[in-house]
């Protein structure tokens, strides 16, 4: 194994497609990195939920956010909205959802391998 690596999500080891979200994933090592997006409309309830079959989010996601915007609604009642630039943690039990008609990209690794997986 080389010392350096470059991955290019352009060219992913993996791509899932579910209702108006694209997950590139690139694996190196033990690690995988996710690039997310999401496109105006999307929810997770809507386009996730019925892959994962779950009420609410399980993931647990640490990441940062290249661009659009999201609002989050924890089970608590916590309540959050993530922008380009904003680096963020959104822990297990959770909706989320496109504001604006921005697409939203974000980048993470934590629950990447995971993530919208039947």
């Amino acid at each position: 194994m080389a010392g350096v690596q470059k991955l290019d999500f352009d060219s992913p080891d993996e791509t899932r497609t579910p209702e108006k979200t694209r997950v590139d994933l690139v694996r190196v090592g033990n690690t995988t990195i996710g690039r997310f997006a999401f496109e105006p409309g999307w929810r997770w309830s809507e386009c996730i939920k019925p892959v994962v079959g779950t009420d609410s989010c399980q993931a647990r996601h640490v990441g940062i956010v290249q661009s659009g915007a999201m609002h989050v609604v924890h089970d608590d009642g916590t309540e959050i909205d993530f922008k380009a630039g904003d680096a963020y943690l959104i822990e297990p039990g959770h909706d989320a959802w496109i504001t604006g008609n921005d697409p939203f990209v974000e980048f993470e690794s934590r629950s990447a391998e995971e993530y919208a997986r039947e």
